[in-house]
């Protein structure tokens, strides 16, 4: 797998500050966050210095109960060719639910929402991933997520559930240490017994990334400091084997570029002290003794032309025990078919910079889902009959709970989802502030609650964009706000953006420049 060394989360509200960063090797993008043709400056100069940028997904949904749908896996695709990644990453969550499979309206939770460690998710789950492996250029490495809640009768722990999934795929695995921090706080979870679990061979790269305990719950909000505790998990894992990469998330709250690269610098002495004490070798495994055949990871390793590094006649690299390398996997699919160019890219809308579960790409009706008896797209075994109903049941009982309101599902511990809750209406309303400032300039104090009381009954159905247009059109419909000149400015930011096309850029600057004249 590639060496990417020591790196950190690009974000536009710390551009300068990533360029300025001596101490980095590469950098991670939101993939929705960017346009192919429209790369941000920034990464472009960052990749003209040698630095590896790497697309970061947050909307597929693999564990979803739905295939994935081929607009967005297409448009995933075209940015790891636009930026040259060596790899793509996406997340082990769904991020929607409801649909023609349960015959409800579609929802989209705006968020990374746990699966359940079941036997018919892991089959949804790895039918999924071979779909996306298919379709992508390169490799797809998968995230381990944060959960506030634990679905009840699950069959497996996190490390066994990650274990069968790299098995059954030859995915790779992005382990986000922040993550089992945060599920060993809110679940009980041993990240120790995690780390033993995994099939550390897989690994692609780690996540490290700040959060906040409130009420005995921890929130992953990457806007805040690494933990210590969150450190000691990367010092275990580095323990294990050498992490190929390391990344620093930063989403909100942006501290000086001082402070980044002491996180930094820290991230950088925890993996090397532990590898300096001689515990960076991979634990010996207890998976039978390899297939003999060259290790390929996934449709990237058959579009790329061949074998990943340190194939199983390769022998260890330094450091590491025999047959403790990325060839002695047991999980590799041998490949006996080529593999078509990827599918073109559609053309960026005006949604797609919003960091939205269904912002980008736009995409038109929605997939249907053929039976559980169809074939799989790629040729491996489908999930057992009837696993996506289930599943897709399962899915959209939790999310009407969490957004729309509806009673809790049987066996959910009805605290934890009030708290998951208002933390998804939370940040739906800092994100629509983000992508429509105007709002929350024009209702002044009065945008969070109002929002809040309006996002209880109208759970999200598309992206944020969308969303905001919906709560101005709430608002309207009910007379607000009340002060006739903030009413006026509110019909008319209203009436800029409901088009059915975007406003150009004469367009724009003339709405901003009536903006300030109305604000005087």
């Amino acid at each position: 797998m590639t060496e990417l060394g020591i790196g950190i989360g690009w974000r536009p509200e710390i551009a300068e500050a990533v360029e300025g960063l001596s101490a980095i090797d590469w950098v991670e993008v939101v993939a929705e966050n960017i346009c192919v043709g429209h790369l941000p400056d920034s990464l472009t100069r960052l990749r003209q210095r040698g630095v590896t940028v790497v697309p970061h997904g947050v909307s597929l949904g693999l564990g979803g109960a739905d295939r994935p749908d081929p607009a967005r896996l297409a448009a995933l695709a075209g940015k790891a060719v636009a930026l040259g990644a060596p790899l793509v990453t996406e997340h082990i969550a769904f991020v929607r639910a409801g649909g023609p499979l349960t015959a409800t309206p579609l929802l989209e939770a705006g968020h990374l929402l746990p699966v359940p460690r079941t036997r018919d998710a892991l089959d949804v789950l790895c039918e999924n991933v071979r779909v996306a492996q298919d379709a992508l250029p390169v490799p797809l490495a998968l995230e381990n997520i944060a959960a506030l809640v634990s679905w009840p009768g699950e069959e497996m722990s996190e490390g066994r559930f990650l274990a069968e999934l790299v098995e059954r795929t030859g995915v790779r695995l992005l382990i986000d240490v922040a993550n089992l921090h945060t599920n060993h706080v809110n679940r009980g979870e041993d990240p120790a017994r995690a780390l033993a679990e995994l099939p550390l061979e897989a690994l692609a790269y780690v996540h490290v990334a700040g959060g906040v305990e409130r009420d005995g719950v921890w929130h992953d909000t990457h806007a805040h400091p690494v933990p210590e505790a969150v450190l000691g998990i990367l010092a275990d894992l580095a323990g294990r084997v050498a992490p190929p990469g390391v990344l620093l998330e930063r989403d909100d709250d942006f501290p000086p570029a001082t402070e980044l690269a002491d996180e930094l610098s820290a991230v950088r002495a925890t993996v090397a002290g532990a590898r300096a004490a001689g515990r960076h070798g991979v634990r010996a495994s207890r998976r039978p003794a390899p297939a003999r055949h060259p290790l390929l990871i996934g449709a990237g390793a058959r579009v790329s032309g061949g074998t990943m590094p340190n194939g199983p006649e390769a022998g260890p690299e330094p450091g590491q025990e025999p047959g403790a390398g990325a060839g002695s996997a047991s999980w590799a699919r041998p490949v006996d078919r080529p593999v078509s160019a990827p599918a073109p890219t559609p053309a960026p809308g005006p949604d797609s910079a919003v960091p939205s579960a269904g912002s980008d790409p736009p995409v038109g009706a929605p997939v249907g889902p053929p039976t559980d008896n169809t074939p799989s797209a790629c040729g491996g075994p489908v999930a057992a009959p009837g696993a996506r109903q289930r599943v897709a049941v399962a899915q959209v009982s939790l999310l009407s709970a969490l957004v729309a309101g509806t009673p809790a599902p049987e066996g959910f511990d009805t605290r934890r989802l009030g708290v998951q809750s208002r933390a998804l209406a939370a940040k739906r309303a800092g994100i629509v502030a983000k992508v429509a400032p105007e709002l929350p300039e024009i209702l002044g104090s009065g945008f969070r609650p109002a929002f809040l009381a309006y996002a209880r009954s109208r759970p999200m159905t598309g992206n944020y964009r969308r969303d905001a247009l919906d709560f101005a059109e709430h608002l309207l419909a009910a007379g607000r706000p009340e002060r006739e000149g903030a009413r006026r400015e509110l019909t008319a930011w209203w009436q800029d953006r409901s088009g059915n096309r975007p406003p150009g850029r004469a367009t724009r600057l003339v709405r901003a420049a009536r903006h300030a004249l109305a604000r005087r």
